[in-house]
């Protein structure tokens, strides 16, 4: 017997094998047993099984949850003088080299308690939730010693409780070098490698490991050294790469069997066809490249010919993308970096499931997997990266249970 039949609905899938641009089906109906999509399909194909509830979505859409794969979303403070340092002409290697940056949210962060920043972020989750995300990805790095990093991770965890949201959690001590070691930069790679990483993962506290290879965050030789010790301790990878300089980082985390590689503004054609090769997903983060008034974009393009899967994300952090709407960032992904709306939003949903390695159970309408939906009060799917600022969203369902409000 089926828990809940949606009909009068129509059904972007977001499937792969679909045939139909976001595998739309007119006229649809969903079946969900047990949290999980049970059928989906037309709905005069329905196969006759007993119902326990049946509802009517007066020809709304119904799309797979959307999944932030990236963000910083645990933080303390936030950096609006940074900003309008930036907009008076200052760098961002400038600001960071003024004690600004990355360090000045550390700062805040370690003086915070575990409740407060569980509070401001789960704020910061419903906000999302209400734009139709059902999971996101929260980073730590905002720590960087082992009782910080553990006290964000942790309130990472009671995020996704508070805000009904599935949650994801990266562990990214490699964000900077704390100012503790600042000379001594070895060091904190040792600490990274053989005290933090296996606390990290012996206390079950991450689902992956990121880090920042970049010219003042970490060389591709101390990320391939963190990035292998967290693959030694069960952690899945993924890393920041190319955002501001080409690093090779794009070819180290395709090597290393990386989840993704987020940013790459400055990626090469050599690390396109790396990652081609290794299906490592590349996340583009419009909102960043926005927010630090960036003219060089990611090579849209080239990713599409050399069909590497692209996911978008809104990057949410105090610094560089404090957008916590993952409409806008579908808007951005379309305006700024001229992805069709159908790409922009396969990015959020099929693409950012694969970039979390959870495509076998989110990011599409399928039968069997979680039934994590998101309605919405549209005409097409391709309004949802159209909109700037609209109510779009009726409903949400998490593992099949509705939540009207998007949080709890």
């Amino acid at each position: 017997m089926w828990d809940i039949l949606l009909l009068d609905c129509h059904a972007a899938t977001m499937a792969q094998s679909a045939k139909t641009p976001c595998g739309a089906i007119h006229d649809a109906a969903i079946a969900i047993e047990q949290g999980r999509i049970a059928w989906v399909g037309a709905a005069k194909d329905r196969p006759k099984v007993d119902t326990r509830e049946t509802r009517r979505l007066d020809g709304m859409w119904v799309t797979p949850g959307l999944i932030d794969c990236h963000t910083h979303l645990v933080f303390a403070g936030e950096r609006v003088r940074e900003w309008a340092m930036r907009q008076a002409g200052a760098s961002y290697q400038q600001i960071a080299e003024a004690g600004g940056g990355i360090l000045a949210t550390v700062r805040a962060t370690r003086a915070c308690s575990e409740d407060q920043l569980v509070r401001s972020a789960a704020q910061r989750a419903r906000t999302m939730a209400a734009q139709g995300v059902t999971s996101i990805e929260i980073k730590s790095g905002y720590g960087l010693d082992l009782p910080s990093e553990m006290k964000i991770l942790r309130a990472a965890a009671q995020v996704g409780t508070l805000a009904n949201v599935h949650v994801s959690r990266t562990f990214l001590g490699a964000h900077a070098i704390p100012p503790e070691f600042a000379a001594d930069r070895q060091a904190y790679v040792a600490l990274l490698c053989e005290e933090m990483i296996p606390a990290v993962a012996q206390a079950n506290l991450a689902d992956a490991c990121d880090a920042f290879c970049e010219t003042f965050a970490f060389t591709a030789q101390e990320t391939r050294r963190i990035l292998t010790a967290a693959k030694a301790h069960g952690l899945r990878i993924k890393l920041h790469a190319e955002q501001l300089s080409d690093q090779g980082g794009a070819e180290l985390a395709a090597e290393l069997g990386a989840l993704s590689a987020d940013h790459l503004e400055h990626l090469s054609a050599t690390g396109i066809a790396a990652m081609a090769r290794s299906g490592t997903v590349a996340v583009l983060l419009p909102g960043a490249y926005y927010f630090m008034g960036e003219t060089r974009k990611p090579p849209v393009a080239a990713l599409r010919r050399a069909r590497v899967p692209i996911a978008i994300a809104t990057d949410c952090n105090p610094g560089t993308s404090p957008i916590a709407s993952p409409l806008l960032a579908l808007n951005m992904a379309c305006t700024l970096f001229q992805l069709t709306p159908e790409e922009a939003l396969v990015g959020m949903t099929r693409h950012a499931a694969k970039a979390l390695g959870q495509q076998e159970s989110i990011g599409t309408l399928e039968a069997g997997k979680f039934a994590d939906l998101a309605i919405w009060n549209i005409s097409e799917p391709a309004e949802l990266a159209y909109w700037l600022g609209a109510d779009l969203l009726r409903e949400r369902y998490l593992h099949g249970r509705p939540d009207k409000l998007g949080t709890s």
